[in-house]
């Protein structure tokens, strides 16, 4: 990873803290004030700076560049070129889609195709509000949104200004498909303060966009025109009067549905009936504060925008996409009502079903059964629960099939509103149905994926079915079903048949029971790019993918000892001379632990079920130093919807769910020296690191409410009930 790349730009960095902190006695925000929406934007984060509202449907924002991997999000801190300012986006995804509607304001003389330099001094992004100054098209950009509009906020330094709207505009991964991204536009402008659009576009998802715009004064004219005849919307220049004056200001609303052009009018009605930039930004940035001030942490100023920022990535999305009436467009393009009022979308579940859904139960457990239900609702209209699901519609992006983990952990918690024989059903035929890279008769047949039969991907993806159906087992087992619990259970145990007792690592092997020969340990795979046995990832790295049986996992290994050997290999393996193959995901490397992608986020916690729980505490410290800091370049891969921000907040607290429908959580070592968690009925929940410092990483003892902690783990419902957990920190292992 690259490091203090952005040395220079320090001061530019810590702006926004600096505007928060001179807040005057009626700035109602204490706690906006660390999160940097720069963090991430730079190097494999992937994050953006846009204006957002907690789990909310649009994100007006920079765009800088397109078609590569890079700008999955549309933005990268490195560019000086600005392309124009999009209404959706994407949170540190590895594939790019969203960014509609650009539009690109400009006075005097500008580009040819409209794109501006910008100063990067006066580039400002907070929660709910994003600003620059675009240097050759002459105008200040102010952006901020309620859930399902976007406001924008244009102050013109020269005569004669203009907005450029380029409804073909996507965030996508080559010119190509950039070319190919509109299948069907119609747009429309009923009056002069107005225009309206239908689209039908394709990348990640095919799906369908709705929307009206709204400006505060009319425009005197329109010119319209294709850019390439293979487009299929237009780009559009629309003029505005100044009434002879050298400066003027535009506001502009972007109301947005999936659902259709009066959906998209109603939300914005009902969001936005003024034209108060001012109050609409205040408004974003309480919506924020609520969040994020349920947790009080003390630290140091670093340490708080870290964990800060890391609940704003958290709680990005999932996007409720459902219209304020509750209607929402399903998987299957059909127009429904939500009968609880939401729909959410943007379910990056091979990710976050291992952290972020963990930590949805305990910050934000009010939304946990309404996303539990739209997944059941997703399942009713699909056919299986999701896999990775945008727009309501579903991409079948990486494997397993993780809507189960989720769904199966807010059961066993006991959220209210969720009928759990539907779920179990549901669950059930996702597991028992075969679908995309999901064939159960031969899954079945063979106990494992061979792979001359499931050519790509088939270790990983047996060691991660292997986890759906241990949850499934757990659900049948509460709804008292013995025969499918039984059933399940039993498919859990599918990895052993792939874990090879001479290399003790996971292996690929064919429909007659022979392994993969030559068998290298060390190359990494992905069905997008090197194929291979392996999701992004090597033998090496998912090897220690089960979560769900590591004392089985511990006891093939060869015991405690052998165990702890084979882990120390892991992080002490030379990367650099041992990675073969290409995939740009495999990130923050230690050894062969890849702390930027997620198959290796719960590694390190096994040593501490290993009876080694210092080398957790040390190399959960190592990861905050090397690959969590306050800068662009500062994740070491994809947030990933927010699983690498929900990984820190766990790690910071000093546990994590290694199983995350057990509702226990593993202990590490915590990195601040206090945590508060606002919980409900008044109750809290304190992590309390005492004698913490940079020596001080290791664990002496823990107490939970005065009592000394004997377990390696402390539980959910022990966190809920709230109390006062206090690690004793000591400089010895």
């Amino acid at each position: 990873m690259k490091r203090n790349s952005f040395s220079f730009l320090l001061p530019l960095i810590g702006l926004v803290v600096v505007i928060f902190s001179c807040k005057n006695e009626d700035d109602p925000f204490e706690y906006l004030q660390y999160v940097n929406p720069f963090i991430g934007t730079a190097y494999t984060g992937h994050t953006f700076p846009n204006a957002t509202c907690p789990f909310g449907m649009v994100q007006p924002g920079p765009q800088t560049g397109n078609f590569a991997w890079e700008y999955c999000s549309g933005y990268n801190y490195e560019d000086s070129l600005m392309w124009g300012f999009s209404q959706t986006r994407l949170n540190g995804t590895g594939i790019p889609d969203s960014g509609d509607i650009l539009m690109m304001p400009f006075a005097g003389q500008c580009r040819e195709n409209y794109k501006s330099f910008f100063d990067k001094k006066t580039e400002v992004a907070y929660p709910g509000y994003y600003a620059v100054d675009l240097v050759d098209n002459q105008v200040k950009v102010e952006l901020t949104c309620t859930p399902h509009v976007a406001m924008h906020r244009y102050l013109f330094n020269e005569e004669n200004p203009g907005l450029y709207i380029d409804f073909q505009s996507g965030c996508v991964s080559s010119e190509q498909q950039y070319d190919n991204r509109v299948i069907y536009a119609d747009i429309k402008t009923p009056d002069h303060y107005t225009i309206t659009g239908e689209m039908q576009v394709r990348h990640w998802v095919e799906r369908r966009l709705f929307f009206v715009i709204k400006f505060d004064k009319p425009f005197i004219s329109e010119e319209r025109k294709l850019v390439k005849e293979s487009h299929r919307a237009p780009s559009c220049v629309y003029r505005f009067e100044t009434n002879g004056k050298k400066q003027s200001q535009l506001l502009v609303k972007v109301g947005i549905s999936t659902v259709s052009i009066e959906g998209a009018e109603e939300n914005l009605r009902s969001e936005l009936d003024h034209w108060n930039f001012d109050q609409v930004k205040l408004e974003a940035g309480k919506k924020w504060e609520n969040y994020l001030s349920r947790v009080q942490i003390k630290g140091t100023t670093d340490q708080k925008v870290s964990f800060y920022t890391s609940m704003y990535h958290l709680m990005i999305q999932p996007n409720n996409i459902a219209d304020v009436d509750g209607q929402y467009r399903n998987s299957e393009d059909s127009v429904s009502i939500s009968p609880f009022g939401k729909y959410y979308s943007t379910f990056s579940l091979w990710d976050t079903y291992r952290a972020a859904h963990p930590l949805y139960t305990i910050l934000t457990p009010e939304l946990v059964s309404d996303m539990v239900n739209t997944m059941l609702l997703h399942a009713n209209a699909h056919g299986f629960l999701p896999i990775w699901a945008l727009w309501g519609k579903e991409n079948h992006c990486m494997i397993g099939n993780h809507g189960i983990p989720p769904v199966v952990e807010a059961c066993l918690k006991g959220f209210p509103g969720i009928d759990q024989e539907q779920a179990y059903a549901e669950v059930k035929k996702s597991l028992l149905i075969p679908h995309h890279k999901s064939e159960w008769n031969i899954y079945d047949k063979y106990g494992y994926f061979p792979f001359d039969i499931i050519s790509e991907e088939s270790v990983s993806r047996t060691l991660e079915n292997c986890y759906d159906d241990y949850c499934a087992a757990q659900l049948a087992a509460k709804l008292g079903k013995t025969e499918d619990y039984n059933f399940f259970i039993k498919r859990s145990g599918y990895w052993k048949n792939l874990f090879d007792e001479e290399n003790k690592l996971v292996r690929g092997k064919d429909s007659d029971g022979r392994w993969r020969t030559p068998f290298d340990r060390f190359a990494l795979s992905h069905a997008g790019t090197a194929g291979g046995d392996y999701t992004e990832g090597n033998a090496w790295q998912y090897t220690w993918h089960v979560q769900h049986d590591v004392e089985e996992l511990i006891n093939r290994v060869g015991g405690n000892e052998a165990f702890v050997t084979k882990l120390d290999s892991l992080f002490f393996l030379d990367h650099t001379a041992e990675v073969k193959g290409f995939v740009g995901d495999v990130t923050g490397l230690i050894g062969q632990y890849s702390q930027g992608n997620e198959p290796s986020h719960h590694i390190m916690y096994l040593y501490r079920l290993a009876g080694k729980k210092g080398s957790t505490e040390a190399l959960v410290r190592d990861v905050f130093e090397r690959f969590y800091q306050p800068y662009p370049d500062g994740l070491c891969g994809n947030d990933d919807c927010g699983q690498m921000s929900a990984w820190y907040i766990f790690s910071a607290m000093g546990f994590y769910p290694v199983n995350p429908v057990s509702g226990e959580y593993i202990l590490g070592a915590p990195q601040v020296l206090e945590i508060n968690i606002k919980l409900s009925d008044d109750k809290t929940f304190t992590v309390r690191a005492d004698k913490l410092s940079d020596k001080n990483k290791y664990v002496k003892s823990i107490k939970f409410n005065d009592k000394e902690v004997n377990e390696n783990f402390i539980t959910y419902q022990q966190i809920m009930n709230g109390g006062m957990l206090v690690f004793e920190m000591t400089d010895r292992e």
